[in-house]
Protein backbone atom coordinates (compact mmCIF):
# COMPACT_ATOMS: atom_id res chain seq x y z
CA UNK A 1 0.00 0.00 0.00
CA UNK A 2 3.25 2.41 1.17
CA UNK A 3 5.99 3.08 -0.27
CA UNK A 4 9.09 5.11 0.58
CA UNK A 5 7.87 8.71 2.54
CA UNK A 6 8.52 11.78 0.78
CA UNK A 7 9.23 14.75 1.88
CA UNK A 8 6.92 17.15 -0.02
CA UNK A 9 7.91 20.50 1.57
CA UNK A 10 11.05 19.89 -0.35
CA UNK A 11 10.47 21.48 -3.77
CA UNK A 12 11.62 21.86 -6.96
CA UNK A 13 15.00 20.67 -7.68
CA UNK A 14 15.24 20.17 -4.16
CA UNK A 15 12.61 16.94 -4.54
CA UNK A 16 15.27 14.95 -6.05
CA UNK A 17 18.11 15.20 -4.39
CA UNK A 18 16.72 15.19 -0.49
CA UNK A 19 14.99 12.73 1.73
CA UNK A 20 12.37 12.58 4.13
CA UNK A 21 15.96 11.82 6.22
CA UNK A 22 18.09 14.08 5.14
CA UNK A 23 20.44 16.04 7.56
CA UNK A 24 19.53 19.53 8.01
CA UNK A 25 23.25 20.70 7.35
CA UNK A 26 22.39 18.84 4.24
CA UNK A 27 19.00 21.05 3.43
CA UNK A 28 20.57 24.40 4.11
CA UNK A 29 23.25 23.86 2.10
CA UNK A 30 21.23 22.33 -1.05
CA UNK A 31 18.40 25.14 -0.41
CA UNK A 32 21.25 27.76 -0.28
CA UNK A 33 22.77 26.67 -3.95
CA UNK A 34 19.03 26.54 -5.44
CA UNK A 35 17.93 29.89 -4.02
CA UNK A 36 20.06 31.58 -6.76
CA UNK A 37 18.37 30.38 -9.90
CA UNK A 38 15.51 31.83 -10.09
CA UNK A 39 12.28 33.31 -8.23
CA UNK A 40 10.16 30.52 -8.09
CA UNK A 41 13.47 28.29 -6.64
CA UNK A 42 14.06 30.99 -4.48
CA UNK A 43 10.70 30.88 -2.91
CA UNK A 44 10.71 27.06 -2.92
CA UNK A 45 14.08 26.61 -1.31
CA UNK A 46 13.23 29.22 0.98
CA UNK A 47 10.56 26.70 2.06
CA UNK A 48 13.54 24.46 2.68
CA UNK A 49 15.15 26.69 4.97
CA UNK A 50 12.50 27.35 6.87
CA UNK A 51 11.58 24.30 7.67
CA UNK A 52 15.14 23.29 8.58
CA UNK A 53 15.28 26.39 10.79
CA UNK A 54 11.89 24.97 12.66
CA UNK A 55 13.10 21.37 13.41
CA UNK A 56 16.17 22.56 14.81
CA UNK A 57 14.42 24.92 16.87
CA UNK A 58 15.55 27.74 15.28
CA UNK A 59 12.25 29.88 15.77
CA UNK A 60 13.73 33.47 14.62
CA UNK A 61 15.53 32.40 11.65
CA UNK A 62 12.52 29.89 10.63
CA UNK A 63 10.49 33.06 10.95
CA UNK A 64 12.32 35.10 8.30
CA UNK A 65 12.40 31.97 6.06
CA UNK A 66 9.29 31.56 5.43
CA UNK A 67 8.14 34.75 5.11
CA UNK A 68 11.15 35.70 3.11
CA UNK A 69 9.56 32.22 0.56
CA UNK A 70 5.87 33.41 0.72
CA UNK A 71 7.46 37.03 -0.71
CA UNK A 72 9.05 34.85 -3.60
CA UNK A 73 6.20 32.86 -4.50
CA UNK A 74 3.96 35.73 -4.35
CA UNK A 75 6.23 37.84 -7.29
CA UNK A 76 6.55 34.41 -9.06
CA UNK A 77 2.57 34.44 -9.01
CA UNK A 78 2.86 30.43 -7.62
CA UNK A 79 -0.18 29.93 -5.24
CA UNK A 80 1.17 26.28 -4.52
CA UNK A 81 4.35 27.45 -3.37
CA UNK A 82 2.57 30.66 -1.36
CA UNK A 83 0.75 27.72 0.46
CA UNK A 84 3.37 25.78 1.21
CA UNK A 85 5.06 28.89 2.91
CA UNK A 86 1.73 29.40 4.70
CA UNK A 87 1.75 26.07 5.62
CA UNK A 88 5.36 26.29 7.10
CA UNK A 89 4.29 29.93 9.06
CA UNK A 90 1.35 28.34 9.99
CA UNK A 91 3.17 25.17 11.52
CA UNK A 92 5.88 27.30 13.50
CA UNK A 93 3.30 29.70 14.89
CA UNK A 94 1.90 26.58 16.29
CA UNK A 95 5.09 25.25 17.66
CA UNK A 96 5.64 28.77 19.60
CA UNK A 97 1.86 28.10 21.12
CA UNK A 98 0.04 30.79 19.11
CA UNK A 99 -2.33 28.92 18.01
CA UNK A 100 -4.97 31.62 16.94
CA UNK A 101 -2.47 32.75 14.61
CA UNK A 102 -1.55 28.87 13.82
CA UNK A 103 -5.43 28.71 12.89
CA UNK A 104 -4.77 31.54 10.35
CA UNK A 105 -1.98 30.71 8.33
CA UNK A 106 -2.76 27.34 8.12
CA UNK A 107 -6.51 28.38 6.69
CA UNK A 108 -5.07 30.50 4.33
CA UNK A 109 -2.18 28.39 3.21
CA UNK A 110 -5.62 25.70 1.95
CA UNK A 111 -7.38 28.44 0.70
CA UNK A 112 -3.65 29.28 -1.61
CA UNK A 113 -3.60 25.59 -2.27
CA UNK A 114 -6.67 24.99 -3.39
CA UNK A 115 -6.51 28.14 -6.00
CA UNK A 116 -3.55 26.64 -7.26
CA UNK A 117 -4.52 23.19 -7.16
CA UNK A 118 -1.91 21.71 -4.86
CA UNK A 119 -3.65 18.70 -3.72
CA UNK A 120 -1.00 17.40 -1.44
CA UNK A 121 -0.36 21.13 0.21
CA UNK A 122 -4.12 21.32 0.67
CA UNK A 123 -4.13 17.71 2.95
CA UNK A 124 -0.68 19.28 4.57
CA UNK A 125 -2.55 22.40 5.64
CA UNK A 126 -6.01 21.16 6.83
CA UNK A 127 -3.65 18.25 8.43
CA UNK A 128 -2.12 21.44 10.20
CA UNK A 129 -5.56 22.99 11.20
CA UNK A 130 -6.78 19.37 12.60
CA UNK A 131 -3.49 19.38 14.82
CA UNK A 132 -3.93 22.58 16.17
CA UNK A 133 -7.27 21.84 17.19
CA UNK A 134 -6.27 18.11 18.73
CA UNK A 135 -3.96 19.91 20.34
CA UNK A 136 -6.50 22.92 22.00
CA UNK A 137 -8.74 19.39 23.16
CA UNK A 138 -11.11 20.34 20.49
CA UNK A 139 -11.36 16.55 19.93
CA UNK A 140 -14.95 16.98 18.57
CA UNK A 141 -14.36 19.23 16.16
CA UNK A 142 -11.06 17.88 14.54
CA UNK A 143 -12.18 14.07 14.76
CA UNK A 144 -13.45 13.42 11.80
CA UNK A 145 -10.86 15.90 9.85
CA UNK A 146 -8.38 12.97 11.18
CA UNK A 147 -10.26 10.29 9.66
CA UNK A 148 -10.95 11.60 6.84
CA UNK A 149 -7.28 12.71 6.14
CA UNK A 150 -6.30 9.10 7.24
CA UNK A 151 -8.48 8.17 4.65
CA UNK A 152 -6.93 10.47 1.41
CA UNK A 153 -3.58 9.43 2.53
CA UNK A 154 -3.96 5.32 2.64
CA UNK A 155 -6.54 5.94 -1.10
CA UNK A 156 -3.09 7.99 -2.51
CA UNK A 157 -0.07 5.59 -0.83
CA UNK A 158 1.17 8.61 1.04
CA UNK A 159 2.84 7.07 4.46
CA UNK A 160 4.20 9.62 6.26
CA UNK A 161 0.80 11.77 5.79
CA UNK A 162 -0.75 8.38 7.12
CA UNK A 163 2.07 8.21 10.24
CA UNK A 164 1.01 11.60 11.54
CA UNK A 165 -2.72 10.83 10.89
CA UNK A 166 -2.93 8.01 12.66
CA UNK A 167 -1.07 9.34 15.48
CA UNK A 168 -3.40 12.13 16.02
CA UNK A 169 -6.18 10.13 16.31
CA UNK A 170 -4.41 7.98 18.64
CA UNK A 171 -3.31 11.06 21.05
CA UNK A 172 -7.03 11.50 21.25
CA UNK A 173 -8.06 7.98 21.57
CA UNK A 174 -5.40 7.92 24.50
CA UNK A 175 -6.64 11.25 26.07
CA UNK A 176 -10.43 9.94 26.36
CA UNK A 177 -9.47 7.09 28.18
CA UNK A 178 -9.51 4.02 25.49
CA UNK A 179 -5.71 3.14 25.57
CA UNK A 180 -6.14 -0.30 23.93
CA UNK A 181 -7.26 1.51 20.98
CA UNK A 182 -4.48 4.35 20.95
CA UNK A 183 -2.02 1.52 21.56
CA UNK A 184 -3.03 -0.10 18.33
CA UNK A 185 -3.22 2.85 16.35
CA UNK A 186 0.36 4.06 17.60
CA UNK A 187 1.99 1.08 16.65
CA UNK A 188 0.39 0.84 12.94
CA UNK A 189 1.91 4.39 13.36
CA UNK A 190 5.43 2.97 13.82
CA UNK A 191 4.70 0.22 11.22
CA UNK A 192 4.10 1.91 8.92
CA UNK A 193 7.01 4.49 8.94
CA UNK A 194 9.51 2.11 9.85
CA UNK A 195 8.89 0.55 6.34
CA UNK A 196 8.69 3.82 4.69
CA UNK A 197 11.83 4.59 5.83
CA UNK A 198 10.44 7.55 7.87
CA UNK A 199 12.52 8.31 10.78
CA UNK A 200 10.67 11.04 12.51
CA UNK A 201 7.10 9.72 12.26
CA UNK A 202 8.68 6.82 13.92
CA UNK A 203 10.08 8.52 16.74
CA UNK A 204 7.25 10.47 17.83
CA UNK A 205 5.20 7.47 17.33
CA UNK A 206 7.14 5.33 19.30
CA UNK A 207 6.77 8.44 22.24
CA UNK A 208 2.92 7.36 21.81
CA UNK A 209 3.75 4.12 22.65
CA UNK A 210 5.63 4.80 25.42
CA UNK A 211 3.08 7.08 27.04
CA UNK A 212 0.17 4.46 26.56
CA UNK A 213 2.33 1.89 28.05
CA UNK A 214 3.40 3.78 31.30
CA UNK A 215 -0.03 5.18 31.93
CA UNK A 216 -1.02 0.88 31.71
CA UNK A 217 1.77 0.28 34.16
CA UNK A 218 4.72 -1.02 32.15
CA UNK A 219 7.43 2.01 33.25
CA UNK A 220 10.16 0.00 32.04
CA UNK A 221 9.37 -1.19 28.21
CA UNK A 222 8.14 2.67 27.98
CA UNK A 223 11.68 3.85 28.80
CA UNK A 224 12.79 1.98 26.43
CA UNK A 225 11.18 2.87 23.40
CA UNK A 226 12.26 6.44 24.57
CA UNK A 227 15.70 5.65 24.29
CA UNK A 228 14.95 3.80 21.35
CA UNK A 229 13.52 7.48 19.59
CA UNK A 230 15.99 9.82 21.65
CA UNK A 231 18.74 8.23 19.32
CA UNK A 232 16.36 8.99 15.78
CA UNK A 233 15.87 12.85 17.75
CA UNK A 234 19.62 13.06 18.44
CA UNK A 235 20.98 11.58 14.94
CA UNK A 236 18.54 13.97 13.10
CA UNK A 237 19.49 16.66 15.49
CA UNK A 238 14.76 17.15 15.94
CA UNK A 239 15.68 19.66 19.18
CA UNK A 240 11.84 19.93 19.40
CA UNK A 241 11.28 16.56 19.33
CA UNK A 242 13.97 15.40 21.74
CA UNK A 243 12.74 18.00 24.39
CA UNK A 244 9.27 16.28 24.02
CA UNK A 245 10.86 12.61 24.42
CA UNK A 246 11.89 14.14 27.67
CA UNK A 247 9.03 15.20 28.78
CA UNK A 248 7.45 12.07 28.69
CA UNK A 249 10.24 10.20 29.93
CA UNK A 250 9.65 12.97 33.00
CA UNK A 251 5.79 11.45 33.07
CA UNK A 252 6.76 7.80 32.82
CA UNK A 253 9.20 8.06 35.70
CA UNK A 254 6.30 10.08 37.45
CA UNK A 255 3.60 8.23 36.96
CA UNK A 256 6.24 4.63 38.34
CA UNK A 257 6.31 6.90 41.43
CA UNK A 258 10.23 7.81 40.56
CA UNK A 259 9.81 11.43 41.68
CA UNK A 260 13.09 12.75 42.29
CA UNK A 261 14.20 11.34 38.49
CA UNK A 262 11.15 12.95 37.30
CA UNK A 263 12.21 16.07 38.77
CA UNK A 264 15.56 16.00 37.01
CA UNK A 265 14.46 15.14 33.87
CA UNK A 266 11.84 17.65 33.48
CA UNK A 267 14.17 19.97 34.62
CA UNK A 268 16.18 19.23 31.43
CA UNK A 269 12.87 19.19 28.96
CA UNK A 270 12.72 22.70 30.61
CA UNK A 271 15.97 24.04 29.90
CA UNK A 272 15.17 22.44 26.32
CA UNK A 273 12.42 23.57 25.70
CA UNK A 274 13.46 27.32 26.71
CA UNK A 275 16.00 26.93 24.31
CA UNK A 276 14.40 26.92 21.41
CA UNK A 277 11.50 29.27 22.21
CA UNK A 278 8.67 26.53 22.66
CA UNK A 279 6.02 28.16 25.44
CA UNK A 280 3.95 25.39 24.40
CA UNK A 281 6.11 22.41 25.72
CA UNK A 282 7.58 24.58 28.60
CA UNK A 283 4.46 25.22 30.54
CA UNK A 284 4.03 21.18 30.36
CA UNK A 285 7.86 20.56 31.45
CA UNK A 286 6.24 23.34 34.23
CA UNK A 287 3.45 21.24 35.16
CA UNK A 288 5.29 17.67 35.35
CA UNK A 289 8.13 19.98 37.86
CA UNK A 290 5.55 21.33 39.91
CA UNK A 291 4.08 18.30 40.52
CA UNK A 292 7.58 16.71 41.06
CA UNK A 293 8.05 18.79 43.99
CA UNK A 294 4.91 18.80 45.43
CA UNK A 295 5.15 15.16 45.70
CA UNK A 296 8.82 14.72 47.12
CA UNK A 297 7.15 17.49 49.57
CA UNK A 298 9.95 20.39 48.84
CA UNK A 299 7.61 22.74 47.70
CA UNK A 300 5.33 24.49 50.48
CA UNK A 301 1.40 23.71 49.49
CA UNK A 302 0.61 27.64 48.82
CA UNK A 303 3.96 27.65 46.34
CA UNK A 304 2.90 24.81 44.57
CA UNK A 305 -1.06 26.34 44.86
CA UNK A 306 -0.19 29.21 43.01
CA UNK A 307 2.08 27.83 40.40
CA UNK A 308 -0.56 25.86 39.44
CA UNK A 309 -2.98 28.79 38.95
CA UNK A 310 -0.14 30.39 36.72
CA UNK A 311 0.09 27.18 34.68
CA UNK A 312 -3.36 27.09 34.35
CA UNK A 313 -3.72 31.05 33.16
CA UNK A 314 -0.82 29.77 30.76
CA UNK A 315 -2.57 27.14 29.02
CA UNK A 316 -5.86 28.85 29.02
CA UNK A 317 -4.32 31.67 27.38
CA UNK A 318 -2.41 28.82 24.77
CA UNK A 319 -6.01 27.48 24.45
CA UNK A 320 -4.55 23.89 25.89
CA UNK A 321 -7.89 22.52 27.28
CA UNK A 322 -6.32 18.71 28.22
CA UNK A 323 -3.41 20.58 30.47
CA UNK A 324 -5.84 22.38 31.96
CA UNK A 325 -7.78 19.52 32.94
CA UNK A 326 -4.66 17.76 34.22
CA UNK A 327 -4.23 21.23 36.16
CA UNK A 328 -7.74 20.60 37.71
CA UNK A 329 -7.34 16.78 38.61
CA UNK A 330 -3.45 17.55 40.17
CA UNK A 331 -4.86 20.54 42.49
CA UNK A 332 -8.22 18.16 44.15
CA UNK A 333 -5.77 15.12 44.48
CA UNK A 334 -3.58 17.01 46.39
CA UNK A 335 -6.30 19.10 48.31
CA UNK A 336 -4.77 22.23 47.02
CA UNK A 337 -7.35 25.28 47.05
CA UNK A 338 -7.70 27.18 43.56
CA UNK A 339 -7.35 30.88 43.16
CA UNK A 340 -11.18 31.42 43.86
CA UNK A 341 -11.05 29.21 46.69
CA UNK A 342 -8.19 31.39 48.26
CA UNK A 343 -9.23 34.39 47.18
CA UNK A 344 -13.33 34.55 46.99
CA UNK A 345 -12.95 35.63 43.39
Amino acid sequence: MYGKASAPEYQGALRARLSVNSSYEEVLAQAAEEQRRSVLEYARAGLAVAEAHRRLGHAEAAELAWRDSYRAAARAGDSGAMAWALWSGGTLARQRGRLALARRWLSAAAACAETGGDRVARGYALAGLAETGRIQGDYAAVAELHERLLAEAREHGEPRHAVWALEGIAQMRRNTGDHDAALALFEEAADIAERADDARGRAWALRGMADVLSVRGEPDRALELLSEAEETCRAMRLDSALAYNHKMRGNVLFRAGRHREAQETYEGALAEFRSIGEPRGEALARLGLVKSRAMLGTCPADRTAAELDELDDTFQRIGLRHAREMVRQFRAGRGLPSRADRYGG
